[in-house]
């Protein structure tokens, strides 16, 4: 049922947020983009924490259809709020900012998630070499430095298996489903459109972005474990998530390549 009312959202051309806020009532500069659902009881710390490093960044929320306070707390940190009137997806509110991020001038964006589970301080460190031009998307990864970061088991071979993938499209990455990341404009542009997935945005999409010719980087960063269990995995979720990964994969193995 979400699945199409996306679809019927994009043949329209827009996905919607609300309340809306006018992207050209806004220097270009770029944004820290935090996409949010049911996150009223972490998200003020983080908010909080952001503020006190006075990063040089604009924060932009998107509250994808909670049922709690989300909207209001971000709001009353001083964050612009984009919100869907209902849950459509984790990828799809990652596609709102993309958007918003696109029609503000934005050159660059930051993503993180809502939880607490990335370190705010290593914002700008991700985010150096996309501004020097030296890559198109910087993915923060737990695991190309010894961190002491542990997963579950099932997680673990996952990721191990996702990077087998990726070694086998031509490119090598040690945290596949992180999602903390930097991406440049061309990065903006490509995710913005209509092969971004609107649930799993993982390993599928770094693959499309090396074979569109896109330069991707993995940069150290520290993490901390979840304060709350995953909304994307964990139970039926974890299969729906290999099934539907491994659809992706075999789509963008049988696409062409364009440059």
């Amino acid at each position: 049922m979400r699945e199409q009312r996306t679809a019927n959202l994009r043949e329209n051309g827009r996905v919607p947020a609300e309340p809306r806020a006018d992207p050209q009532a806004l220097p270009a500069q770029g944004l820290l983009l935090i996409p949010a659902f049911n996150e009223e009881p972490r998200l003020p710390a983080l908010l909080a924490r952001i503020a006190e490093l006075e990063l040089p960044l604009r924060c932009v929320v998107v509250d994808d259809g909670s049922r709690d306070g989300t909207a209001r707390v971000a709001r009353r940190a001083g964050a612009v709020v984009l919100r869907h009137p209902w849950n459509l997806g984790y990828g799809a509110a990652l596609q709102t900012g993309y958007k918003y991020a696109l029609a503000a001038g934005a050159p660059w964006v930051v993503q993180m998630d809502a939880d607490g589970q990335h370190d705010p301080r290593d914002v700008v460190r991700l985010l150096a070499p996309v501004e020097r031009g030296e890559c198109d998307l910087v993915l923060g990864s737990r695991f190309l430095e010894p961190t002491g970061y542990r997963m579950g088991v099932l997680r673990t071979l996952g990721r191990a298996l996702f990077s087998a993938i990726a070694r086998g499209f031509g490119f090598s990455v040690t945290d596949p489903t992180s999602g903390f990341q930097a991406l440049g404009r061309r990065a903006l542009e490509l995710h913005a459109g209509d092969v971004f997935p609107s649930d799993y945005p993982d390993v599928d999409v770094l693959v499309l972005a090396h074979r569109r010719g896109l330069v991707v980087r993995e940069c150290a960063v520290e993490m901390r474990a979840s304060a709350r269990p995953s909304t994307l995995h964990g139970g039926l979720r974890s299969v729906w998530y290999l099934y539907r990964m491994a659809l992706s994969l075999f789509a963008l193995s049988a696409r062409r390549t364009r440059r």
